[in-house]
């Protein structure tokens, strides 16, 4: 017979059923504890992923970014937290880059100017065909070459030099011949755009420049402060003012009309250049850098004039070398503005132009002299002319000891060797700071050497040609390949070309060729540029009236005029 037995289960004790109780709160609490730490983890994570961190000034910004949020947030602190940011990143788009503008721009200049010298454009005043030329400078590693081999073949250099100067003729054939008095038929329509692309820009002055107070030139519409020692018309006018400058006096010229109908030319008031100036000197991503460049094609693409002709009669002036406006995989200076698909069909005006762009057109930069009236222009032409040349040569500029293809130290070497026949003014001192330190060196000089810098173009050359001091240059590319509408195609009117490549190999003495030049040729030439180009090369000021002369702005606007009136005809 089979037993069932059932044994009743040991009942546990209070004492042990409170024992593991408290182990498993235990236990939970301490999961509990953990959980938020984890959480907090993930979620910093996530925010990390998807931030960018700018540096500006005192003030570290944290800036977040989402699918739902259309631009960045910023939470800011430091002493300056209410510093706007405006940048739109939405679901981080950007235009897209004109593949064709980066194929050009990665064909460094420093590959095709050996054949310069085969070029009859270019022979020096001996008559005789200068060395081998080769453009390198400072920022040569943005341009895309970094070997021997990327110098190609010497064919395909001959065409791309040939295709620089049908660009530089078509540039020419747009010159008006004559100072329009009416405006029939050539409105130009300004742009009214949100402040961020311009007037905030501005406000921003005093964070951009590190060692200088960049605002105190900014003052007087951009012009800066007055010089009153070098009398009426004269300001400390900083290189980077254009933008400001042109557009004071955009607004008020006489054919602007406020009707997007009646308008042949569009002109949009993008200060690009200080666009890239407030993020140089900060630790800002590439994402940062173009996005109010992004901003600005979205606005323009939501305006109705901008598809009448592609954007073909809209008009763009940046206070920049074109370089800073199509950065390369190779550095992080600049923006993409330039590299953009829809910015290829708008002229753009730069004080430095990109040799193998159709609608990059190079203007001057702005110097420290901005007459009122002719009567400006006649009282300095003929203080230049009256002015006595002490010295035969003098350079304004510093060593570049750590460029390998600088030629400064030679020509300083070279300077400094010659006694009482050229005059070294050395901007390490500072002295260069001063612009009246610079024009009465140029005064008294008869001609002036304008090597190259970080880039080909030198503001300094429009500052020695105002003060009457033949510029003497050594790379093409400073003058000769960038202002069609300011300078005449024959250079030996208004310059002396020495070749690089002779100064570098130490097979010229520079003063000695320059004492060379015929007392009756130094003065032809001078009389040409104070008669002919000094009141085409400054910017007149915000209530400038000229009747007899033409200033920069005034031919700038009426070649732009002329060549949008040629695209309304086709």
């Amino acid at each position: 017979m089979a037993v069932s037995v059932y044994r009743k289960k040991t009942r546990l004790s209070k004492k042990t059923q409170a024992n593991e109780l408290g182990f498993f709160y235990s236990f939970l609490a301490r999961i509990l504890l953990k959980l938020p730490a984890a959480v907090f983890l993930l979620f910093f994570i996530y925010i990390w992923s998807s931030s960018t961190t700018v540096i500006s000034g005192s003030v570290v910004h944290l800036c977040v970014s989402s699918r739902k949020l259309s631009n960045l947030y910023c939470l800011s602190a430091g002493t300056q937290p209410s510093l706007q940011i405006p940048v739109s990143l939405v679901n981080h788009s950007s235009p897209t880059v004109n593949a064709g503008a980066k194929e050009v721009a990665d064909f460094d200049v420093k590959s095709l100017v050996p054949t310069l010298s085969n070029s009859s454009s270019f022979r020096n005043e001996e008559g005789g065909n200068g060395e081998e030329n080769s453009y390198s400078d400072d920022k040569s590693s943005d341009f895309g070459v970094n070997d021997s081999s990327d110098k190609g073949d010497a064919k395909m250099i001959e065409d791309a030099f040939r295709e620089v100067e049908q660009l530089l003729q078509v540039h020419r054939s747009w010159i008006s011949d004559s100072n329009n008095s009416t405006c029939e038929g050539r409105g130009i329509y300004v742009y009214d755009l949100p402040t961020k692309f311009n007037k905030d820009l501005l406000a921003q002055c005093g964070d951009m420049i590190p060692w200088e107070d960049f605002c105190r030139f900014l003052s007087n519409d951009a012009l800066g402060e007055p010089i009153q020692k070098l009398g009426r018309g004269w300001h400390h006018t900083h290189q980077y003012s254009l933008e400001p400058i042109f557009h004071a006096r955009v607004l008020k010229h006489p054919c602007r009309v406020y009707d997007q109908n009646a308008a042949k030319l569009f002109y949009v008031p993008y200060y690009g250049g200080l666009d890239i100036l407030r993020w140089h000197f900060k630790n800002a991503s590439d994402d940062i850098k173009d996005s109010l460049a992004l901003d600005l094609v979205r606005w323009l693409e939501s305006q109705g004039p901008w598809y009448r002709n592609l954007g073909k009669d809209h008009v763009f002036v940046l206070g920049k070398i074109s370089w800073d406006f199509r950065r390369n995989d190779k550095s992080s200076w600049g923006t993409r503005l330039l590299e953009f698909d829809e910015m290829q069909n708008p002229v753009k005006l730069l004080i430095e132009r990109h040799p193998w762009h159709p609608n990059d057109i190079g203007i001057p930069h702005p110097t420290f002299f901005h007459p009122q009236t002719d009567d400006d222009i006649v009282t300095w032409q003929l203080k230049v002319i009256k002015s006595k040349r002490r010295n035969l040569v003098s350079f304004a500029g510093a060593a570049r000891p750590g460029s390998s293809d600088s030629i400064r130290t030679v020509l300083i070497e070279q300077c400094l060797s010659t006694s009482n026949n050229c005059e070294f003014l050395n901007c390490t001192s500072g002295q260069c700071d001063q612009p009246e330190s610079i024009v009465e060196l140029f005064l008294e000089s008869e001609f002036c050497l304008q090597p190259p810098g970080d880039s080909p173009t030198r503001k300094s050359v429009f500052d020695s040609l105002v003060s009457g001091c033949i510029p003497v240059l050594f790379d093409p590319f400073t003058a000769y390949y960038q202002y069609p509408w300011h300078f005449p195609a024959s250079h030996d009117k208004y310059s002396v070309f020495i070749d690089k490549e002779e100064v570098t190999k130490k097979s010229v003495d520079v003063v000695e060729r320059l004492m060379k030049i015929p007392d009756r040729e130094r003065e032809n030439m001078r009389r040409y540029i104070v008669y002919e180009l000094l009141p085409e090369l400054v910017y007149g000021d915000l209530n400038s009236k000229f009747d007899k002369f033409q200033d920069a702005f005034s031919i700038s606007m009426n070649n732009l005029l002329e060549r949008v009136s040629r695209l309304n005809d086709v």
